[in-house]
């Protein structure tokens, strides 16, 4: 299992079998077949956190430990909040994977929610979960920035 796997799907798609599109010339954007690749990759992605989850809970129970010794106790509780709050992130990924798919559904994916042009097809496969284009993203960074600043 890729550890990058929250981070950046695409190492993970040649895992799941998905190839980049190929766009032909003339080709309407999000039509049905982007939107059964970009489909078939969230699914995946989904799939994959879930299987995550479900190795930690069986790893919490088989290592579970009563360490008589503070410092093995210690650590052994450290690696577990550490793997609780991975997962904790990934729960909320696939909340937003599941979000993506229902955009897909309802016809609206790949649109910036900000300005409402294309995200684009590479953008997409490099963050299929992508809400937002290039200049927009950019944008909220720049004033997330300032406002930190």
């Amino acid at each position: 299992m890729p550890t990058n796997i929250m981070n950046n799907p695409t190492g993970f798609l040649a895992k799941a079998g998905v190839q980049p599109y190929q766009e032909s010339a003339g080709e309407e954007y999000m039509n049905p077949a982007q939107e059964a690749h970009f489909r078939k990759i969230l699914e995946a992605w989904r799939a994959e956190l879930r299987n995550n989850v479900d190795g930690t809970v069986s790893h919490m129970k088989d290592e579970a430990a009563n360490y008589p010794d503070p410092v093995d106790r210690a650590a052994q509780e450290e690696e577990f909040s550490l793997e609780l709050r991975t997962r904790d992130r990934e729960r909320k990924l696939i909340k937003k994977i599941e979000k993506t798919l229902q955009l897909i559904e309802d016809g609206e994916f790949g649109f910036c929610d900000s300005c409402g042009i294309e995200i684009g097809i590479k953008r997409l496969e490099a963050r299929p979960t992508a809400d937002l284009c290039i200049e927009c993203k950019t944008l909220a960074e720049i004033k997330e920035r300032q406002m930190a600043g």
